[in-house]
């Protein structure tokens, strides 16, 4: 069955960014299942067949070595989980090459930590190669760089679902499809039987994610809720998202004929220029500013920048040009920017009014803490 809307959606998709978990990707034992990647080799063919560039972001490097190893469980240390890693990440990629080279396409492996992507000329860097790796007819095959990946040191993604979305910003992609291990979104616990999917979601609200019923274990990172971070990540910037089973042989065909599958997550706004989506859902931000009630209505509502006076705390180590987040008075996120002033000295001029910056530093650089060009709204309001 197809429907409009989506065929809409899908004429103007000409580049697909897809992302395949673990789940999907090995058997119960971990090793990866070839007949699989040589399912997905061939729609991502058919994608490109059809005149679309597609992007695919990879999970299963850590399965296939657990694989390669012999291992059932996957190990808690981070030196243990990164050599594993290594050792599943070039296994992955041969697999890719075999399944996708009879179509007449290479696998071209991209590895990221999300440090690459916080330095704006290394973002651009990044997008410029992905572009012209798509311009040569390579099917760009991005995995996270588990191998040097450390959650301390901030160069994590966290999962393969919010580097999918990452990307998805990164090269502008009008569409974002996630193939999990289930068919997409139900409006109950999925293993009831009563449970039916969510074929269209219009707004990602909170009665949204009140459905989010994730199981823990197994050999992947994700679940629905990062899945569900993933869509706030893409239809924030502009882009609708798609979460879909990869078991179903036929999926991305389906997906581009504009059939009904899996659950549809509309965009929530226009779609944003690239500086604001790297300064929005890339960069993890260095500190947070936690506002008044003042100040959040006139960043969420009325298009302002932040002022000093609009300050009730300022929390992290931060220095001038950093991203911080803007939290309203309930403490959820509403925004990110730009910050012209360091983490010091916006402790001393929180709260002040723009006049009285200059006797407490003695001197006023920037009327605006965040100006509003520098700034992107993240949890948007109606």
């Amino acid at each position: 069955m197809t429907d409009v809307l989506r065929q809409e959606i899908a004429a103007l998709a000409t580049t697909l960014v897809v992302k395949v978990g673990t789940q999907v990707l090995t058997r119960d034992d971990g090793q990866l299942n070839q007949a699989r990647i040589d399912q997905l080799a061939r729609q991502l063919h058919d994608v490109v067949a059809s005149g679309r560039k597609v992007v695919l972001v990879s999970s299963g490097a850590v399965g296939a070595g657990m694989g390669r190893l012999g291992m059932a469980q996957r190990p808690t240390d981070l030196p243990r989980l990164q050599a594993v890693a290594a050792i599943g990440q070039s296994l992955l990629v041969e697999a890719y090459e075999r399944a996708l080279s009879p179509y007449g396409h290479h696998a071209a492996q991209v590895l990221l930590t999300a440090e690459d992507l916080e330095h704006r000329t290394r973002y651009l860097n990044a997008r410029n190669t992905l572009l012209t790796l798509l311009e040569l007819g390579a099917i760009p095959i991005i995995n996270e760089n588990d191998t040097v990946s450390v959650e301390e040191l901030h160069t994590t993604f966290g999962d393969n679902d919010r580097l999918a979305a990452i990307v998805t910003n990164l090269i502008r992609a009008p569409l974002l499809v996630l193939l999990s291990d289930v068919d997409g979104l139900y409006d109950g616990d999925p293993h009831h039987a009563g449970s039916k999917i969510i074929h269209t979601v219009e707004r990602l609200d909170q009665s949204i994610y009140d459905l989010v019923c994730d199981k823990r274990g197994g050999r992947g990172k994700g679940g629905m809720a990062s899945k569900l971070e993933a869509v706030r990540l893409c239809t924030s910037a502009g882009e609708n998202l798609i979460i879909a089973s990869g078991r179903d042989p036929e999926v991305l065909p389906k997906i581009v004929a504009g059939e009904v599958v899996g659950t549809l997550f509309l965009t929530q706004c226009q779609s944003l220029a690239a500086r604001k989506r790297w300064i929005g859902f890339t960069v993890k931000p260095r500190g947070l500013l936690q506002l008044d009630a003042g100040a959040q209505e006139a960043i969420q509502r009325k298009g302002r920048s932040l002022l000093a006076a609009g300050i009730v705390e300022v929390n992290g180590l931060f220095a001038k040009g950093d991203i911080v987040a803007l939290r309203g008075t309930d403490g959820t996120e509403i925004a990110r920017g730009l910050t012209n002033y360091g983490h010091e000295d916006l402790v001393r001029i929180k709260g002040l009014r723009t006049g009285q910056i200059a006797d407490v530093l003695g001197e006023c650089p920037y009327e605006e803490v965040v100006h509003r060009d520098n700034m992107v709204v993240t949890n948007l309001v109606e």
